[in-house]
This record gives structure tokens, sequence and C-alpha cells, in this order.
């Protein structure tokens, strides 16, 4: 039987990665998205989930909109988006039918996992704004989680400073809220950038993904610009996450408490991750990867879509 899922992205292309990967995977039961700002603002998060899904050929799964900013103060960088302008680094995906729920991300988080007869886990690879409200808004539904999965914070280095990663730096009370308290508890796979990082596509990968059809051929070109500047190989954050769902086995994971940086300083962003927590709650943070079999695993998934047409 499938298993429920919802995901909370802010597409971005490593997210693209992510949703064709969990409507190629038919272990997954695709209930539901919700967009939070973050790779690029609401209105763009939104329509790119919306496309990738009919490019998946999934456009009947509903779309909810929600936080187009984080909780408390609105992040400044210098930096130009990795993603592009558009979010998607310039490809043209299909119309997507319809229209967007017009339901905010929460509530239709809070909706969905209440209606469903079963446990759902929920993807979080994005700003944890939404993921933050849900759990203040209805933290008797959001209990009910089978789990969260999160690709966010780092045990090293950052990739926004050298103290932070993109998704936390984004957000950091939100991240605390879901991270560190015990209020609402969610058993918690925590997927880090320590991990993702080292989990990327090649030149020889590239070239499978973009010779395997239409879907393949699009997403080649968008993790082709992707991978400017950021080495030998092309990462794809997100789509980790869901590997760590669909193949723990592939995974290293410790128990460990996490501590979220809130503050005014340069480590703003920061998540300290006590791999030694002791006693009481904690977070199972991914600690290492058997990258090469990740990566087959993602681009087996992906190229499934264009073999099913």
């Amino acid at each position: 039987m499938a298993r429920a899922v919802m995901i909370d992205c802010d597409p971005g292309i490593d997210d693209m990665m992510a949703l064709l990967t969990i409507c190629a995977s038919p272990e997954l039961d695709l209930r539901g998205v919700t967009t939070v700002g973050g790779n690029v603002g609401i209105e763009l998060t939104t329509r790119n989930a919306r496309s990738v899904l009919a490019l998946a050929g999934r456009g009947d799964v509903a779309v909810a909109a929600g936080a187009a900013r984080s909780l408390v103060r609105v992040p400044v960088s210098e930096k130009k988006g990795a993603h592009g302008d558009d979010g998607l680094g310039g490809i043209t995906l299909p119309e997507p039918p319809g229209s967007a729920d017009a339901r905010p991300a929460a509530e239709f988080l809070a909706a969905t996992v209440a209606a469903a007869a079963e446990p759902v886990t929920l993807f979080a690879v994005g700003p944890l704004t939404n993921v933050a409200l849900f759990y203040a808004m209805f933290p008797q539904v959001a209990a009910r989680l089978e789990r969260l999965v999160v690709m966010g914070g780092s045990i090293g280095e950052g990739n926004m400073t050298p103290a932070a990663e993109f998704n936390v730096w984004f957000d950091p009370e939100a991240a605390h809220r879901v991270l560190t308290d015990p209020g609402v508890p969610v058993p918690t796979t925590l997927v880090p950038l320590d991990v993702t990082r080292r989990t990327g596509l090649g030149d020889a990968d590239l070239a499978a993904l973009a010779g395997s059809g239409r879907i393949g051929g699009l997403t080649a070109r968008a993790l082709g610009g992707y991978r400017h500047g950021l080495g030998a190989v092309t990462p794809v954050h997100d789509a980790v996450a869901v590997l760590a769902l669909l193949h723990p086995e592939l995974m290293t994971t410790r128990p460990a408490r996490i501590h979220v940086d809130a503050g005014d300083g340069p480590s703003r962003g920061n998540t300290v991750v006590d791999l030694h927590p002791g006693t009481g709650p904690t977070v199972d943070v991914v600690v290492d990867a058997d990258h090469r079999a990740v990566v087959d695993a993602l681009l087996d998934r992906v190229t499934r879509l264009d073999r099913r047409v």
C-alpha cells in the first residue's frame, strides 16, 4: 500500500527534482503540495510547483500557496539566486490546469492530514515557515503526522553564510519552532547540507537524464544551469530528502538535539547539531549516505516518467 505524503517546497530546481521523484515513486501517494517563499517569491514557487506537477502528469494534485515571507524578519542577501529569475533556470514547462487551492498552506495541510485515514508523512524542503504555522495553529492535527522529513541545516559550514544553510537562514525562527520545540511531538528526520552537497550528478548522470526523454531533458537543462559555479557535480539537495524516506538503508542516521541560532549576529541561521544529546527529544539526523547509490536511485525514478509515455 502506498505511503501517504505531502511536500512543502519552494521550487527551485532541486525542489523540481524532489517533486518528480515523488511523482515517479509508486510507493508514495502524493496527497497535496504547499509552497513557501524562498528560492523565489511565492507567486513563482506556486506556479513552478503546479507546472512541474503538470509536466509529470500529476496536474490533479492540489497545490496551496503559503507564507510569502519569514515569520519575523525579512532576510537580506546580496547573493544572486542560484535558480535564475524564474526559479527553474529559464526552462519552459506546461501551463498547469485549473488554479491553486484557495486555502492558505497551513489550513490546507491541516485539512488534508485530518481527512487522511492513515498517517501522512510531510517533506519540508524549503524554509520552514508554513510548517511552523501549521504546528502553531493546528498542533493536535500536526501531531498526527507519521514523520516530518526536513532538508535543511548543516553540521559544518553553510551555503548561504559560513554558518548557515539557506532554508534555515531564510527563517531561523520557524526552524527553531519546528526542530527544537517538543510541543508537537512529530518524529523528525533532518537531511543536512553536509550530506546533500556530496550527493550530486556528474556529467554522465546529466547526459543519462537528458537522453531519457522530454521530462529528463528539461530537468537536465535546469540542472545544467544550477550547476554553474557549484563544482564538479550538481547537488539535488531536496530530492535526497525524498530518498531518505524511500531508501533509509542508503543513509546513516544518528539522534541529535538541534539548536537554531535566531539571533542578530553573524551566526544567525546556524544549526548546532549535538550528536551526544543525552535524554530528551531528539531529531534523526542523516550524517552520511551511499552517495552513488542515492544518485542512481534518483536517476532511475525520474527517468521512469519518460518511460511511462
